[in-house]
């Protein structure tokens, strides 16, 4: 096989099995459930509410932000439970901080979602 045959095959396995990863959480981690279910209420009521263009920019980087710590959480945690399925001090103490990360960026997020869609709401009655 030709190299650039062999590097876009890489490619192709790498989006691949980021996305199996993407699929594997929205089956099995709650929480990441949730957050798919609220990014969606969000892009509905941004749609109802006619965003700018500026606005739908930060309502995606939000979303991304959000998903992305989710995953990340999902994944440490595993991991943590896999080096050390014992119950621990120290693991719980890393589970615990990163659980922490997503909670920051939710409440980032819920903030800006107040920012962006109160003055609409508000407007709109």
């Amino acid at each position: 096989m030709p190299e650039k045959q062999k590097y876009f095959q890489k490619r192709r396995l790498s989006f691949k099995y980021a996305f199996s990863g993407i699929w594997q959480a929205a089956k099995q981690e709650a929480n990441f459930k949730i957050h798919i279910v609220a990014a969606f209420l969000v892009i509905l009521l941004g749609l109802i509410c006619n965003l700018t263009n500026i606005e739908w920019l930060i309502i995606v980087i939000t979303i991304g932000c959000v998903m992305a710590a989710e995953l990340f959480n999902s994944a440490i945690e595993r991991l943590i439970d896999l080096v050390h399925p014992q119950q621990n001090k120290q693991a719980g103490l890393i589970k615990d901080i990163s659980a922490g990360a997503v909670l920051i960026t939710a409440i980032a997020a819920i903030v800006i979602g107040f920012i962006i869609f109160i003055p609409k709401i508000i407007e709109w009655l």
